[in-house]
């Protein structure tokens, strides 16, 4: 009966672990296909991929000085920055805006918001997406 057990309570261990990682790799999968959808609607738009194309970045942060250290960071990589403080938030009331030209592809997409979101995260604040700018850039 012990052994009976001991199997039972493994295979559960198993199947709740085995239950959690699909949960995680869905919620990653979720989010770099919002990337990959964006990337592939904006190419049948007509945005020709090899052209670099001004990019749109947003940062939600905590405070001014928050703010204005991953703007410091974001600028030394080559980046325009501004940052606006935003009322209506409580929790981050200051949005830092990235711009940066680069080439319309999923994967340098993807690497940018994962950069982004670390230096978010690493000072209590949130990545909010990307966005197209205005116009190619020349």
């Amino acid at each position: 009966m012990n052994w009976f057990l001991l199997f039972l309570v493994a295979g559960a261990a198993l199947a709740a672990g085995r239950i959690w990682f699909q949960v995680r790799k869905l919620r990653q999968q979720r989010d770099d296909d919002w990337d990959a959808r964006l990337v592939e609607r904006l190419r049948r738009s007509g945005i020709d991929p090899f052209k670099p194309m001004e990019l749109d970045f947003f940062l939600a942060m905590p405070s001014e000085t928050l703010a204005r250290e991953a703007a410091e960071e974001l600028s030394r990589e080559g980046f325009v920055v501004d940052v606006k403080p935003v009322p209506d938030s409580t929790d981050h009331p200051f949005s830092v805006h990235a711009m940066k030209a680069m080439n319309l592809s999923t994967a340098g997409v993807r690497e940018v918001s994962t950069r982004l979101k670390g230096i978010a995260q690493a000072r209590g604040g949130r990545y909010d997406g990307w966005a197209p700018g205005r116009s190619p850039a020349a």
